[in-house]
């Protein structure tokens, strides 16, 4: 929208308010950064929250829109990029992108479109999505709406069967999740760490609080998640892409992803039991694609999920 109110301008010269083009061209630039910050190497959007493909122009039909009227981004993302404003985060890490959702579920007058999936992330790696979020296939009051919302949807930690924030009918929200401090730290030896929690479970009566880490350097990916209270049960859930086909690999907690184009990814996870568990993805409204999720169900406080590869 903000790049047809330039286009108009060109092809209407001096009918648009001249502080309307300015601040258009202005604002266009920030959003093709940030758009350039949260697509994966396949070159389309990420599916947080109630995100689909096929809805607007491709992230590349959208770029090459914004070039044609010089709102092109200065260059690609760097290997940390960090969006405070709207809580996500932008790893890379040689053949790795990973995207991790630091901040609040949605803005809080309007959180409608919001997943109660704080402290998810996707990730891809040699150029092929992995670990993703479930999408959005549908709207409505249904209970497949209200299970695509949920938490178990999503790449983070389930605490008690409860979501993380109380969605609820097709568009509400109820007692939601905030998120604590983030620190985001890189040192000389290429390893980028970040530390992030959220509140959404202390309405439980044991009020336990998530906290995750993770720890990315060359070949390798770390998520440490941790439970500060008192809580009955608790799950991890990685969801996989469908093109990857997971192997659980004897009884040590261990799992072997393999790709397209004969890679391996390993999963190696410490304290929690390892299963897989069939489920769907869904990148477009109307669509729902059988897939495999790692589920790990917690045998104490910490759990530490460790991919790696070659």
């Amino acid at each position: 929208d903000v790049l047809d109110i330039l286009n108009l301008a060109r092809a209407y010269p001096g009918v648009l308010p001249g502080d309307l083009v300015r601040r258009s061209s202005t604002l266009a630039g920030m959003m093709v950064s940030w758009l350039t910050t949260m697509i994966h190497p396949d070159g389309e959007i990420s599916l947080f929250n109630d995100a689909a493909f096929g809805i607007s122009g491709s992230p590349g039909e959208l770029n090459a829109y914004a070039t044609r009227h010089g709102c092109e981004a200065a260059s690609g993302p760097p290997a940390v990029d960090f969006r405070a404003a709207s809580g996500y985060i932008r790893l890379m890490s040689g053949d790795m992108v990973a995207l991790l959702d630091v901040g609040r579920i949605g803005p809080d007058y309007l959180p409608g479109h919001a997943h109660a999936d704080s402290l998810t992330f996707e990730m891809s790696l040699f150029g092929q999505r992995v670990v993703v979020d479930s999408g959005t296939s549908c709207y409505g009051t249904g209970a497949e709406r209200l299970r695509q919302r949920g938490t178990a949807a999503h790449n983070t930690v389930v605490i008690d069967g409860k979501d993380s924030s109380e969605v609820w009918s097709g568009f509400r929200v109820a007692r939601r999740a905030f998120p604590g401090p983030v620190s985001c730290r890189e040192n000389g030896s290429k390893t980028v760490e970040v530390q992030a929690s959220h509140d959404g479970y202390s309405r439980l009566p044991g009020r336990p609080v998530h906290y995750r880490n993770w720890r990315s350097c060359q070949g390798r990916f770390t998520v440490t998640d941790r439970i500060q209270g008192k809580f009955r049960q608790a799950r991890a859930m990685f969801h996989l892409h469908p093109a990857v086909r997971a192997t659980l690999q004897g009884e040590d907690g261990r799992v072997i992803l393999s790709l397209d184009g004969g890679k391996e990814v390993l999963i190696a996870v410490h304290g929690a039991a390892p299963r897989l568990v069939e489920t769907t993805w869904h990148p477009e409204f109307g669509l729902s694609v059988p897939a495999t999720a790692l589920m790990i169900e917690f045998q104490g406080s910490d759990v530490v999920t460790e991919f790696s590869w070659r």
